[in-house]
């Protein structure tokens, strides 16, 4: 599962579409204030979460978010440019981004979600050159 809020929303939804087309596993990005409303009911003791967390007039609310996904078992993946200690056991791993203007955050942001996707389809083996289904271009008629 990936979270993001405001502009990470559709970076989140990038990454998870990255590591469909990648490593071919399921994977969803989801607004994290939507959370409540299903994505909640997915989190269970040691899914991954990558939150993606710049910090940004959302920021205290998608750490907000966060911890309820650790609460409930989740183990997360946290991509920032905070530079606190903010650190838990069940925080994996966080990524940090150089701290910058804000408008360049999504592309900051991209880049870590796109080799996660690639590292994780090296692991599997994956054909990362060729993945399987996908057209290089789409047509229309």
């Amino acid at each position: 599962m990936y979270l993001g809020r405001g502009y990470s929303y559709p970076i989140a939804m990038e990454g998870a579409l990255k590591l469909k087309e990648l490593a071919y596993i399921h994977a969803e990005g989801y607004a994290a204030g939507e959370m409540k409303h299903g994505p909640l009911a997915l989190i269970e003791d040691g899914m991954p979460v990558i939150v993606l967390s710049p910090k940004d007039r959302y920021f205290e609310k998608t750490i907000s978010n966060m911890q309820e996904v650790i609460a409930r078992g989740g183990k997360v993946i946290m991509i920032t440019d905070d530079t606190s200690t903010i650190m838990n056991e069940n925080i994996r791993y966080k990524f940090q981004i150089p701290t910058t203007n804000s408008s360049l955050n999504s592309f900051l942001l991209s880049i870590p979600i796109q080799f996660l996707a690639y590292h994780v389809a090296l692991l599997k083996n994956c054909d990362i050159d060729k993945p399987r289904n996908l057209a290089k271009s789409v047509t229309v008629e």
